[in-house]
């Protein structure tokens, strides 16, 4: 089967079989390696992508489900101006993330200030519960979401204005 999506802002066309899922696609057939396949129960948060605005476990979804949709991966994430405002949040906070968990704790981030312009710390922590990796301090990761959500106002506002 043939399928048609938007990945990363372009228009692509991928061969599938049944039974195939999104992450070995994308990271295989599109050489998106931000995209993980570790543990294929949707459990670790190395494979998040955002399939039609919704943050999903890549692993998890069935590859036809991606037809006539749209998927942003970390790299496509990556070249947005909400990228550097949590990414400089999180350095602002001294929050430091391992190659294991950053993909998805960008991510997670970006889909809680998508919802919440400003989160309280429990909804942080809530919407961190999708990346299992303990490097960062909890205290730390709050922090950083929230100097990533004042960026982000403090961005938004300026545009509005002008």
């Amino acid at each position: 089967m043939t399928i048609s999506f938007i990945l990363n802002g372009e228009d692509v066309t991928v061969g599938i079989r049944s039974g195939d899922r999104l992450a070995p696609i994308l990271r295989h057939h599109f050489g998106l390696l931000g995209v993980q396949t570790d543990c294929l129960h949707g459990v670790c948060g190395r494979c998040l992508i955002f399939l039609n605005g919704s943050l999903v476990p890549s692993c998890m979804v069935p590859a036809f489900r991606a037809r006539g949709g749209e998927i942003i991966t970390i790299e496509g994430f990556s070249q947005t101006e909400e990228y550097r405002d949590i990414v400089d949040g999180f350095r602002q906070a001294g929050l430091e993330t391992c190659g294991f968990c950053e993909t998805g704790k960008i991510l997670a981030a970006a889909a809680l200030l998508e919802k919440r312009p400003r989160p309280v710390p429990e909804e942080i922590l809530v919407a961190f519960s999708s990346v299992s990796c303990r490097c960062s301090d909890p205290d730390l990761l709050v922090k950083g979401v929230q100097a990533a959500a004042e960026l982000r106002a403090g961005r938004l506002y300026r545009r509005a204005r002008q």
